[in-house]
């Protein structure tokens, strides 16, 4: 070989060697974001979830990927696109809320699974136990399903006289619409209270809801939790404004559109949580072995212009618990 060609050989080797060496760098690890929301719905929960992973070390861009899907509040698109994520191989799956969380699960039995759902995953069924999980699936809990109860103790407090309330669940969320029904009918027995379960699955139900409850002669209504009534708690506090129904939601936004009351877990500081959880497995650490987190922050917001336009004086004790009071 002629020493001119030697020497381009060797040239474009030099050349070829830093190539390689980039294409061998190895890829950000990948978090695959499943929600029944509409994509900027709840850019507060997404930025709650970064800022979990941060708090852990890891930056979105920087050293970890998010790849987001969200379902537009249409629970049947979720199965399809756990699936997606699956297929991606994404590093771990973060489910923004029960019906995700049973996506995901149903998706994949390696991929890593962090949830968050207001309800006791164990009765759901997501998880083993609180303590040992197993499996690929761990989470965060803010019971605020399990709260619900505590909804109907706070408006017969604001209703002393009220002898008539109304509790209103999603049936298509099955499991969580039963648990509700169960403990609200229990503390309406035990505070003396006639107590009707409603039923909305769709927008098209809530006015029939409304007319049910004048017939009714309803005194109140309790808003159960779950993804879909949560996704339009604002729609029901202009309705529940509208028919001058006092009633208590889950999340400050049902308060802040209208509603009378609010009473719920801290759903920020859960996401935060979940996206700890995240970064923890990113580190290494399994799912299974990590216990479901239950964030304990309960937060209580009131209306008391809405109070006044319904004729309700807010008990002091009541207005004492509050974390905030809008007017």
């Amino acid at each position: 070989m002629k020493r001119r060609e030697f020497m381009t050989l060797l040239g474009g080797a030099t050349v070829a060697w830093p190539l390689t060496a980039r294409a061998q760098q190895p890829a950000l690890p990948v978090v695959g974001l499943l929600s029944f929301k509409a994509s900027g719905d709840s850019p507060q929960l997404e930025a709650a979830i970064r800022q979990g992973l941060k708090d852990a070390g890891f930056v979105e861009g920087r050293n970890v990927l998010i790849e987001s899907r969200y379902a537009e509040n249409q629970n049947e698109r979720l199965p399809a696109l756990a699936d997606e994520l699956a297929q991606r191989q994404v590093t771990v799956i973060v489910a923004a809320n029960t019906p995700a969380a049973f996506a995901a699960k149903a998706a994949t039995t390696t991929i890593p699974i962090v949830f968050e759902t207001g309800a006791d995953p164990v009765q759901l069924g997501l998880v083993a136990s609180l303590n040992r999980p197993g499996g690929n699936v761990t989470g965060v809990t803010n019971f605020s399903v399990e709260l619900a109860p505590k909804r109907l103790e706070l408006l017969h407090e604001m209703l002393p006289t009220a002898h008539v309330m109304a509790l209103l669940v999603n049936p298509t969320e099955t499991a969580l619409a039963e648990i509700q029904s169960h403990s609200v009918l229990a503390a309406a027995q035990s505070l003396g209270l006639e107590l009707h379960v409603l039923n909305a699955s769709t927008e098209r139900d809530f006015d029939a809801i409304f007319a049910n409850l004048i017939q009714l002669r309803a005194d109140g209504l309790v808003i159960g939790g779950g993804p879909f009534l949560v996704a339009h708690q604002e729609q029901l506090a202009v309705l529940t404004a509208r028919h001058s129904v006092p009633a208590v939601g889950e999340y400050r936004e049902f308060v802040t559109a209208g509603g009378l009351a609010s009473y719920g877990g801290g759903i920020a500081d859960a996401y935060r949580l979940v996206g700890v959880y995240a970064a923890r497995i990113l580190k290494g650490e399994r799912p299974g072995e990590l216990p479901v987190q239950q964030s304990t922050k309960v937060e209580l917001f009131l209306n008391l212009k809405t109070a006044k336009a319904l004729g309700i004086t807010l008990p002091i004790p009541t207005l004492g618990r509050a974390d905030e009071v809008i007017e």
